[in-house]
């Protein structure tokens, strides 16, 4: 099943989904902000059309590795995906924006273009780094033994 990934700022919201299998985050889109409420909606209708109850949310840390109040608003938001019936987690996005950035630098990208795929391309890069810790986790499957050629 796939995963919804999300960069959730004050003015957009950056949206990746997983492909089936668990293993790469593809940017998707970006959302204009219309308050919690709406947002809530748009995300949801994207799950439906992903079908996926999963979403990974981006929580901004300060300086210090704490949460502060933008962080605090993320949750909000979070709590309320949470309270529509969807699966929600939170991965740390430290970096994310600049990482996207960088990548798009190299890529010679425009300033103009840039600015209009930054919070997608972040969505993936938070939720391709929740994508990997989840793989690390998983207990390594036991090797599949063929018992007449063990004996």
């Amino acid at each position: 099943m796939r995963v919804l990934g999300l960069d959730v700022g004050s003015k957009t919201i950056g949206v990746a989904v997983s492909d089936e299998l668990r293993l790469c985050a593809h940017a998707v889109r970006t959302l204009a902000r219309q308050g919690t409420r709406a947002d809530v909606g748009q995300v949801s209708a994207l799950c439906r059309t992903y079908q996926t109850q999963d979403v990974v949310v981006g929580l901004p840390y300060d300086c210090q590795g704490n949460e502060g109040k933008r962080a605090q608003r993320v949750r909000v938001f979070g709590d309320a995906l949470a309270a529509s019936g969807l699966q929600v987690a939170y991965q740390d996005e430290s970096f994310s924006t600049v990482e996207a950035e960088e990548h798009l630098l190299a890529a010679d990208m425009s300033r103009a273009r840039r600015k209009q795929v930054i919070d997608k391309l972040a969505a993936a890069v938070i939720l391709q780094a929740w994508l990997d810790e989840q793989r690390r986790a998983a207990p390594a499957s036991s090797p599949v033994v063929d018992e007449e050629s063990a004996s």
